[in-house]
C-alpha cells in the first residue's frame, strides 16, 4: 500500500499564549493534509515551545519548566487528538517530557490515531545532557504500533544509533521506523541523519526523519537547532541510489513530503541485489580470533 508520509523540518518559537500554539499546530497539519500526507511526523521536543508560556523564571531553568509544562499535557494530548481525527492521518507529535507516578521524567513520543485513539514510545537512550543536566530517564519497553499502512515503529533521536533496537521493531513486523530528531550541532545532526540511513540500509525498511529548526535563547533546553528532514530508504534495486527519498534544506522551515510503498520492503527482502534482512542472523556464526 502506498502512502504519503510529511516530516517537518519545524521551527519552535516563542509563544504569547495557548491558542497562538494550537493555531501554529493545525496550520502545519493542514498544511500536510492539503498534500495528502497521512502520516505525519513532528520533531524530538517540538513541545518546548510550551514552557514560554510560563513566566521567566520558569522557562530559563530546566527543572522548573519540566514541572510546570505537566499543567498543559492533557490539553497537548487532546489537541493532537482532535487534529489527528479532524484530518484522518496518523500524527507522531514529536516527544514531551511527562512526568511518571514514579516522579521520574521521560521523553515521551505520543503517537495519534484517525479514530482517537493513542499510545507512545517512550526514549530509551538518553544523550549526556539529559542523564547528566535535564535529569530524564530512560523509559522500559520497546514497542510497535498496528496501523492501517501497516506496522510503524519510534526510535526517538539517539535510539536511532543502536541498531538492536530497531532490528527487534523491524522483527515484530515495523516496515516503517519514525525518527523524531533534536540535535543542536551539525555533528549531532548527522549522527542521527547516519543512523537513519544505517537502519533503513540494514532492515531494508523505510525510516524517516525530522528536525526542530531555528533558536530558542531564551530556553537553556533547546536553545540551538539544526537539521533536515528526510525519508530514507534500503538502497537496492526499486529504490534511490542513495537511499534517500526525499530531503530538506538544512535549517529550513518546511515539511518533507515523499509517498512510500510500505510492501515494496517484503520485495526488496526476497528479489533484492542483496539481503541485508534477512543475512543478519549470519553475523553471530563468526568467531573472533586473536
Amino acid at each position: 500500500m502506498n502512502v504519503k508520509i510529511a516530516s517537518a523540518q519545524y521551527d519552535i518559537g516563542f509563544l504569547q499564549n495557548w491558542q497562538q500554539y494550537q493555531s501554529k499546530v493545525e496550520r502545519w497539519v493542514g498544511e500536510a493534509a492539503q498534500q495528502d500526507a497521512k502520516i505525519l511526523l513532528f520533531p524530538e521536543y517540538a513541545s518546548m515551545e510550551l514552557a514560554s508560556l510560563f513566566a521567566e523564571a520558569v522557562y530559563s531553568s530546566l527543572s522548573k519548566q519540566l514541572a510546570a509544562m505537566q499543567a498543559l499535557l492533557e490539553d497537548y494530548l487532546g489537541l493532537f487528538q482532535t487534529l489527528a481525527k479532524k484530518y484522518q492521518c496518523i500524527i507522531q507529535a514529536g516527544t514531551f517530557p511527562v512526568q511518571t507516578d514514579s516522579g521520574a521524567y521521560r521523553n515521551r513520543a505520543y503517537l495519534f490515531m484517525p479514530d482517537g485513539q493513542f499510545d507512545y514510545q517512550d526514549k530509551l537512550m538518553m544523550t549526556r545532557f539529559e542523564n547528566e543536566q535535564w535529569l530524564i530517564q530512560s523509559g522500559e519497553e520497546l514497542r510497535c504500533f498496528d496501523s492501517e499502512y501497516g506496522t510503524i515503529a519510534i526510535n526517538v533521536c539517539y535510539d536511532s544509533e543502536f541498531p538492536l533496537l530497531a532490528r527487534k521493531q523491524v522483527e515484530a513486523g515495523a516496515n516503517l521506523i519514525l525518527v523524531p530528531s533534536c540535535t543542536d550541532t551539525l555533528a549531532g545532526f548527522h549522527r542521527v541523519k547516519i543512523g537513519c540511513q544505517a537502519r533503513a540500509l540494514e532492515n531494508q525498511c523505510y525510516v524517516v526523519q525530522a528536525t526542530l529548526v531555528g533558536n530558542a535563547p531564551w530556553s537553556e533546553a533547546v536553545d540551538v537547532n539544526i537539521g533536515a528532514a528526510a525519508v530514507y530508504t534500503p538502497v537496492d534495486r526499486g529504490f534511490p541510489d542513495n537511499g534517500i527519498l526525499a530531503a530538506g534544506k538544512l535549517n529550513a522551515v518546511q515539511w518533507v513530503v515523499a509517498e512510500v510503498s510500505l510492501g515494496a520492503c517484503a520485495t526488496v527482502r526476497e528479489q533484492g541485489q542483496v539481503f541485508n534482512y534477512r543475512d543478519w542472523p549470519l553475523q553471530h556464526a563468526f568467531v573472533m580470533r586473536s
